[in-house]
């Protein structure tokens, strides 16, 4: 048995939230459930790092951080809500790392979801529990994503301290494709002259699409400035110094807090990615891809997105109904909505206000009488 990490249990009363605003790429609302904070899968490259507070504590000591109470938290906010998007497990860290077979959060917070009939999705580099697929596959609009950055193990292994083989990865989409389940292939991030070979990128995406995969999602790594000196020295050390000053030469575009790669170099990795997932039939996004264009920031799915959503699935916003969610007939895309036929006008298009610093709980409780007064569903 692999030695349990270490870790701290601490308790949270966190409200449930959606995407910040600012540089926003993500069409559709999502519930964002992190009942861990850090993960012991330890991607090199990984951006929470650079995020304050527990996260800090993380970086430097290796402490994971355990929100023991947070399906009890999540569920007392579930209950007094009748509005939902779906779940989302989870944009910082790994739900299925060592410690969820300890404690089994995620899987807690996924049987929630399922039994309010509202949809979850979740990003994954180990194995997917065979209880998880069990437990989603009868929702809908509950799907899985899968992060393989390589089609070559011995790359892989040196990209992150833990996480699931290769082959392994790939056996996730099957699995899900064989219960009936939306899968998605991430190839997020790619690494400049690390994991960026057109050939073997080509071959990451047919073999996925072989196994299942309806979507592909993709980026190239972003570095937070906070934490640049941390990736450059661990490439020099894993990959040699001609790599880094390669990265270090390319790097040269920076947006806010975050060093980005040359643009011309993005868009061609993008145009083929778009071209091969074209010729093999399925749709294509971008996430968190932006470039400058007169002095604005400009995000990229709109030249290279082929779907509705980023994420490949229209999931639709859900109203409650006698303690039930049910599906609106809506795509769920938000962010290019200008009717807001839901009758939650303030979600078309994305909130424009200045001070606006993402949707959450209070919202939720407003739009609550938003849904009683119009009977939305």
């Amino acid at each position: 048995m692999d030695k349990i990490p270490l870790h701290i249990k601490v308790k949270s009363s966190k409200k449930i939230h959606n995407w910040y605003s600012g540089k926003r790429e993500c069409t559709s609302e999502r519930i964002l459930l992190n009942p861990y904070i850090g993960c012991d899968v330890r991607c090199f490259f990984c951006y929470a790092l650079s995020y304050p507070g527990n996260f800090q504590k993380f970086r430097k000591e290796k402490i994971i951080f355990v929100y023991e109470n947070f399906f009890e938290n999540i569920k007392s906010q579930i209950d007094k809500i009748n509005l939902a998007f779906c779940g989302y497990l989870s944009p910082i860290t790994e739900p299925f790392q060592s410690l969820e077979y300890i404690y089994h959060l995620s899987e807690k917070t996924i049987e929630l979801f399922v039994s309010k009939n509202i949809p979850i999705e979740f990003i994954t580099k180990t194995l997917i529990p065979d209880s998880v697929i069990e437990k989603i596959k009868g929702q809908k609009h509950s799907f899985g994503q899968v992060s393989i950055l390589t089609p070559d193990e011995s790359i892989r292994k040196k990209l992150m301290e833990k996480g699931a083989e290769t082959k392994i990865l790939f056996k996730n989409i099957e699995k899900l494709a064989k219960n009936g389940i939306f899968s998605v292939c991430r190839i997020d991030p790619i690494i400049p002259f690390i994991t960026d070979d057109k050939e073997k990128l080509k071959m990451l995406i047919k073999r996925a699409v072989d196994n299942g995969a309806k979507h592909i999602v993709s980026s190239v790594m972003d570095i937070p400035q906070v934490i640049k000196e941390d990736i450059m020295n661990y490439i020099k050390k894993v990959f040699g110094q001609d790599i880094r000053k390669k990265i270090e030469k390319l790097y040269n575009e920076k947006i806010g807090t975050w060093f980005h790669s040359e643009i011309n170099y993005r868009k061609e990795i993008f145009s083929f990615l778009r071209e091969t997932c074209d010729k093999l039939g399925v749709s294509f996004a971008l996430c968190m891809e932006y470039e400058i264009k007169n002095g604005k920031i400009i995000g990229l799915n709109r030249e290279f997105m082929s779907s509705n959503n980023c994420e490949g699935i229209d999931i639709p916003i859900y109203f409650k109904k006698d303690n039930k969610f049910n599906p609106f007939l809506c795509k769920g895309n938000c962010l290019k909505c200008k009717t807001g036929e839901c009758g939650i006008f303030e979600l078309a298009q994305g909130n424009k206000e200045e001070d606006f610093s993402g949707w959450n709980y209070y919202d939720y409780l407003k739009w609550n009488k938003i849904v009683e007064k119009e009977k939305l569903i």
